[in-house]
């Protein structure tokens, strides 16, 4: 009997254990899930701590205290959303591990905005509104506060859904949607905003076809040669040392323009050089990493794997001298017209205050960074080095090639639709190139005559026996983010620009 009743005993204590272990699993899930953005607010207040120490006793104290926290929640969403743009296909890629992804990010954003991010930045984002035409100073940091708010809080909504957004045009917005609050319709340049608006269109195609020429340039010289290995030690050495003069000329433009000066001639020589010095010493190098591996598509991915993690190295630096400018400018604005009382279009933005633009940007990246790094490397379309490759070398050319140009220009564009590029080629080419039919009609023959072939042509095999409106149907790029993503750039500037004006509407009662 004693047993019998300590039966139902032990078992009922035995469900209450499993219940507390349960619920301190789910309190572990959810506290997790609160990490991030529990750091993310003990960054804002120190921040704000950080601006005191230098403004305690200043003209506009608290406005600027409450900016710099403002500014620093600006900058979080920025290293966020924009940084996935630089080292998401190469994580998409396998040419490196997210953890090191993060790591080479941060210390590159860090050191692009510290050292090349420039003392003098236009506090009205590209010109786009007359700052007489605001009126007060009081009006004035209204409005460059509403557009910092209205773009951080897009910015964020966007990272939310999954959508890589250009920070550039969430400020444009938000100091639109300010502006026209402040001070009417005509306070604003319409033609500039029109070049903005164009290049919604011209940063994407532009990014989207040079990528997809390089890929096709891989593909007939490289991938589908008899001999990959050969063709491999012909080519390579001058895509990566197309790839070293890209970014020396890029970063002269864009990312050291601040720290020296150089000529358009200058900027050539300087990229003509660094081809030249870098194809002699690529040919030594992917010699000596190509001695003894099989002619097969994946050692010629190992080739492009440290140019890879290069590029994305130099990206990072780039995008941190030039948009760090995006999470400090507006604050910027606001320090210098609470301390001097006047409303200026160029100001010289306090040491102080890019080093918050600097943290925000690599924290921002390191919590919250990773969704967008995934869905930009891996869910757009599917990457290997070789793609990534094209992706990073488009995003420098793209730049160079619109600058040359005068056309505006955004760096999430370019490298969004450089992936779209290499996906929309790769649906195509695989449905209608006759160069890849004969090339797989030959490694059939193999297969039937030795009884085996690489897992890469075992696959390549499968799809050369596919209709083609199976091959339709398979989609290489996935709908349902393009239209994610396209739907968000379309909508960033009206509605960061609606957004910006309500709040200016907002903080225009409240004083």
């Amino acid at each position: 009997m004693t047993d019998t009743a300590a039966t139902p005993r032990k078992q009922t204590l035995d469900k209450d254990l499993d219940k507390l272990v349960h619920v301190e699993e789910a309190t572990s899930t959810v506290a997790r899930g609160l990490v991030a953005p529990g750091l993310g607010l003990l960054f804002l207040a120190l921040a704000a701590i950080f601006a005191a120490t230098y403004v305690a006793g200043e003209p506009g104290a608290i406005i600027i205290i409450a900016a710099a926290a403002i500014g620093a929640y600006m900058a979080l969403n920025i290293g966020a959303n924009d940084v996935a743009n630089n080292v998401g296909p190469a994580v998409g890629a396998k040419a490196m591990s997210l953890g090191g992804a993060l790591l080479i990010a941060a210390v590159f954003e860090s050191a692009g905005a510290l050292i090349a991010g420039g003392e003098v930045v236009g506090t009205i984002s590209k010109g786009i509104i007359d700052p007489a035409a605001v009126g007060t100073p009081e009006a004035f940091i209204r409005a460059m506060m509403a557009a910092l708010i209205s773009s951080a809080l897009w910015i964020n909504l966007a990272t939310w859904i999954g959508a890589p957004v250009s920070t550039t045009h969430s400020v444009v917005g938000g100091v639109v949607g300010a502006g026209i609050a402040a001070a009417g319709f005509a306070s604003v340049d319409w033609p500039t905003m029109m070049q903005i608006a164009a290049s919604w269109v011209v940063s994407p195609v532009i990014g989207g076809v040079v990528a997809a020429l390089f890929l096709a340039f891989i593909k007939t010289a490289i991938i589908y040669q008899d001999d990959k290995i050969s063709a491999a030690r012909r080519w390579v050495p001058l895509l990566i040392a197309v790839m070293a003069g890209a970014f020396a000329t890029y970063l002269t433009t864009k990312g050291l323009s601040r720290v020296i000066t150089i000529s358009g001639l200058g900027t050539a020589l300087v990229g003509l050089a660094f081809f030249a010095v870098t194809w002699v010493f690529a040919h030594i190098l992917v010699r000596r990493q190509s001695e003894g591996l099989e002619n097969r598509n994946q050692s010629l991915r190992r080739l492009f794997k440290l140019p890879l993690v290069i590029s994305a190295a130099l990206l990072s630096f780039a995008h941190g001298a030039n948009d760090v400018a995006n999470a400090v400018g507006p604050l910027a604005a606001i320090v210098f017209t609470a301390n001097e009382s006047t409303v200026n279009a160029t100001v010289v933005i306090p040491f102080w205050v890019m080093v918050i633009g600097a943290a925000g940007i690599s924290l921002g990246l390191v919590l919250f960074g990773p969704k967008l790094i995934r869905m930009v490397g891996e869910q757009i379309t599917k990457l290997n080095p070789m793609r990534a490759f094209c992706v990073a070398l488009s995003a420098a050319i793209t730049v160079i090639i619109a600058s040359a140009l005068g056309l505006p220009i955004s760096s999430t564009h370019t490298a969004v639709g450089a992936i779209f590029g290499v996906g929309f080629f790769r649906e195509w080419y695989t449905a209608h190139s006759k160069r890849r039919r004969a090339y797989l009609e030959r490694k059939g023959v193999e297969f039937r005559k030795n009884g085996g072939v690489s897992p890469e042509d075992e696959e390549e095999l499968e799809l050369q026996n596919t209709s083609r409106e199976e091959i339709a149907r398979r989609k290489l790029v996935r709908r349902v983010h393009v239209r994610t993503i396209v739907a968000a750039w379309v909508t960033t500037v009206p509605a960061a620009a609606l957004l910006s004006a309500g709040i200016y509407l907002v903080l225009d009662l409240m004083v």
